[in-house]
């Protein structure tokens, strides 16, 4: 039986144009939905019962894949999308349908699947990266997504995302104002589009305060306890006149490790060495000291990314369709308290 990626192959078009076809939605010029019609006829195409669905709208499905995390580390950010957005997608009548996958080349053929068989009316991704393989793929299909994330410049598509140089600027301005000038920074490694934006922020207020980044100020590590803890030791076998007094972690979870290793090395934490993470996780406020850390607007994110959906499902082009929203920070003891010298 003929399917429709065989319909688009024959009319020379995405599959989402042949699904904008047979369920009379979507911009679709007369020339094309004739060469449609006509590949359906010539093949004797029959839409599934489930592509049946999606023409009655029935599906009111948004497909998200979320990654497995190790036993060893947490993402509290990503939960609270998964929940915010679900929250989201229930008040508009639409419902989630969630699926693990920990590699994203082979969550394209799990996105392929769904978009043949018209299981879900479009995507939300989060995770993001550049050249990343599930936005390629989306956007060649020309199939209804929203991302939770920025991706290559040069690819135009609808997204949400915090604006991480904002953020860790604003930690390092708290940072310089309660005198530190020497300040360290635990980013990400290189390829982690969402780190490099963060790093971003840290070279930017180094700049503005005429202050010199030392080598070895900056260490990139993956977002691992031990990784950040083993970091935090490094610059503590510095010399003194170099030695950071203040340290701007990419993660809440990296944060901590920093602060174990300087508590396990006789320092106080807020007054020895000012640290501040990244998320505001729960737990952060019951840490000793109560951890600083930046809090993104998740409620607010998972609301636009359905929302803007729903608007592209429709046939429409969300605006502004290109969203980035500032974090906030949350000052508390590990910085409050610190007197550099």
């Amino acid at each position: 039986m003929p399917t429709i990626k065989d319909v688009a192959r024959e009319a020379g078009v995405s599959i989402a144009t042949v699904s904008y076809v047979l369920n009379n939605t979507g911009a679709v010029s007369e020339a094309t939905r004739q060469r449609v019609l006509d590949a359906v006829n010539k093949l004797g195409y029959r839409p599934s019962v489930i592509a049946k669905g999606l023409q009655a709208r029935e599906s009111r499905m948004f497909g998200y894949s979320w990654h497995p995390m190790p036993p060893n580390q947490f993402n509290p950010i990503l939960e609270k999308f998964l929940h915010s957005m679900a929250e989201a997608a229930a008040r508009h009548d639409y419902h989630v349908l969630t699926f693990p996958c920990s590699d994203p080349v082979c969550e394209v053929d799990v996105y392929r699947d769904m978009v043949e068989s018209g299981r879900v009316d479009g995507f939300v991704l989060s995770n993001t990266n550049l050249n990343d393989p599930r936005i390629r793929y989306l956007l060649e299909a020309e199939f209804p997504f929203v991302a939770f994330g920025r991706s290559n410049p040069e690819w135009d598509f609808p997204w949400v995302d915090v604006d991480g140089a904002d953020g860790v600027e604003q930690a390092m301005n708290h940072l310089l104002e309660l005198g530190h000038r020497r300040i360290a920074c635990l980013a990400w490694p290189e390829e982690s589009l969402t780190g490099q934006y963060r790093l971003v922020g840290y070279y930017r207020a180094m700049e503005r305060a005429g202050l010199t980044v030392e080598p070895g100020w900056v260490i990139r590590t993956e977002n691992y306890y031990q990784d950040a803890y083993q970091a935090a030791q490094a610059w503590l076998r510095l010399p003194p006149e170099t030695r950071p007094t203040a340290v701007v972690a990419l993660t809440d979870l990296m944060a901590i490790g920093v602060m174990n290793a300087a508590s396990a090395a006789g320092l106080e934490v807020g007054r020895d060495l000012a640290v501040v993470g990244f998320d505001d996780a729960p737990i952060t406020g019951y840490l000793r000291p109560p951890l600083t850390s930046l809090r993104q607007p998740i409620a607010e994110v998972g609301e636009l990314v359905v929302t803007m959906l729903i608007d592209l499902v429709r046939g429409e082009m969300p605006s502004p369709a290109q969203v980035l929203l500032k974090p906030r920070l949350i000052v508390r003891d590990s910085t409050a308290l610190s007197k550099p010298t």
